[in-house]
């Protein structure tokens, strides 16, 4: 499954990562790739947490891309 994940950083120059499909499903790193490389074994724990405890999984978000303006 692909998850949206939102990337910023943070006043402390730490990047911080959230999947906002998963409620609460938030991790930080150094650098952009160590916030990536955590966010996904977050996402990856979330959802075995959800399997064992027989609760649904969320359907990834999709989205579009929409320009708008000259």
């Amino acid at each position: 499954m692909r998850y949206r994940v939102l990337i910023e950083q943070d006043e402390d120059s730490q990047f911080v990562a959230e999947c906002p499909a998963l409620p609460g499903c938030i991790s930080q790193g150094q650098s952009r790739e160590e916030a990536l490389a955590n966010i996904k074994d977050a996402i990856a724990g979330y959802l075995e947490s959800l399997r064992k405890h027989g609760d649904p999984i969320p359907l990834p978000i999709t989205e579009e891309i929409v320009e708008v303006g000259p």
